[in-house]
């Protein structure tokens, strides 16, 4: 038989009922049938099997005098149909790509059955690689302790991500978990945040307010890029870890907490020991342990399980029927050296899962830096012949803070520049 010779394994029925009968015993991923049977019709089969859930693909022959029953067939769910004389190489071509699209949803219920079933990473953290299996490691021995710990790496690659997990997985989980970023809060502002203020404490401050410390009581408290803290704040914070209590702004009275502290950097710690940013008494009070999360690119083996899981979670969130990546679209992320990590590939995700709406993720729902080769990913400027080096230098800064999401420590990291600059650049530009 011409099909075998293509290598599929063929079963034949003669009529309706002895197909079903075929169909039930052999459980076959395909189905060709005629939309004129003997006895039942094959749009009839077709209804029969709507409440088959075993993903066949169903592809219907007709005659020119029955393509609106054809038609109808693929509105209530055929694959694809083919009108008599058949062209054999159709056929084959039609075949040959529902075999491809079977083996995509066979890898894809592998993919939902690892999220579904916690096989694809640990708490919150997906990912099967090995440089995520030592980061789940340490991740584990972390949550049975309450030691401080250093979590270090790229900005995007989801270290608060880890210490959350590291939360929920103490004994802690029950207890509040914090997170404060460093580079994000004012300079004016930073010591009432951690420490917290009485009421009149200063202009503005027209009630107490708890700090970090006194919030994150028997729980856990996050402090994002640690070494942008201001210097001279970094010896309050010590002797306040050493302590275990606190004394807001304006008040004198020590209040005494229960917090773990867990900490991070998208810097090199020890270059920022030797710069003198970060305290190095602070730094080994901290770094009992170090959590060091790779950047997407060393772990390009589980982008298409994080692709998935940002796929569900989108779906949910939009309303979308989205069922996975395409190959093409796989291979393009693969391929592609994020330099946003997985903050950039979830955005890249969503705008892909919006944009597609139901079906496979292709090459077209993806954004075109992503598709045309041009660059990298990153967005341009234009600077105009005449522009003064200052508004040339103010276009660049804003351009950069806009792409890593207002984070000066990143923004201060990519062009390279002090972050205190950058604070001083802002209040200039009236931007802070």
């Amino acid at each position: 038989m011409r099909i075998e010779d293509w290598g599929f394994r063929v079963v034949t029925a003669s009529d309706a009922e002895e197909a079903e009968q075929r169909i039930e015993e052999h459980d076959p991923d395909i189905i060709v049938t005629d939309v004129v049977l003997p006895g039942r019709s094959g749009l009839e089969l077709l209804q029969r099997l709507e409440s088959d859930e075993m993903g066949r693909l169903i592809l219907f022959i007709t005659a020119h005098g029955s393509i609106d029953q054809a038609v109808e067939a693929m509105k209530a769910g055929a694959h694809d149909f083919l009108t008599k004389p058949l062209d054999y190489d159709k056929l084959r071509a039609i075949l040959e790509a529902a075999r491809d699209e079977l083996r995509l949803r066979s890898d894809l219920r592998e993919l939902e059955r690892r999220l579904e079933g916690g096989g694809a990473g640990l708490g919150a953290l997906i990912g099967a690689s090995d440089r995520m299996q030592e980061v789940f490691r340490l991740v584990r021995l972390l949550a049975s302790s309450d030691a401080s710990a250093l979590i270090t790496g790229p900005s995007g690659t989801g270290k608060e991500v880890v210490a959350r997990t590291i939360h929920d997985l103490s004994e802690r989980s029950d207890g509040p978990f914090v997170a404060v970023n460093a580079a994000a809060i004012p300079e004016g502002l930073i010591e009432s945040e951690l420490f917290g203020h009485e009421k009149g404490a200063f202009t503005g401050a027209d009630r107490s307010r708890p700090g970090c410390f006194e919030q994150a009581d028997g729980g856990t408290l996050f402090l994002d890029e640690i070494s942008e803290m201001p210097a001279e704040l970094q010896p309050k914070l010590l002797r306040i870890l050493e302590e275990g209590s606190t004394r807001r702004l304006g008040g004198s009275r020590e209040i005494r907490f229960d917090v773990r502290v867990l900490a991070a950097t998208n810097r090199d710690p020890g270059s920022a020991v030797e710069s003198g940013e970060l305290r190095e008494d602070l730094f080994y009070r901290l770094n009992v342990f170090t959590v060091s999360v790779p950047p997407l690119r060393h772990r390009r083996d589980d982008i298409e399980i994080l692709a998935q899981h940002f796929i569900r979670g989108f779906n949910q969130k939009h309303g979308t029927e989205v069922r996975g990546l395409g190959p093409e679209t796989l291979e393009r992320l693969r391929g592609y050296p994020w330099p946003g990590n997985v903050r950039e590939l979830r955005n890249v995700i969503e705008r892909g899962t919006i944009v597609a709406g139901s079906g496979w993720l292709e090459l077209p729902h993806l954004p075109p830096y992503l598709t045309d080769g041009s660059d990298d990913g990153r967005p341009r400027i234009v600077v105009p012949v005449g522009t003064t080096a200052a508004e040339a230098e103010k276009m660049l800064i804003l351009k950069t803070l806009e792409h890593v999401d207002h984070n000066k420590a990143e923004a201060a990291r990519q062009l390279e520049l002090d972050v205190k600059t950058i604070r001083n650049k802002l209040k200039a530009y009236g931007s802070e």
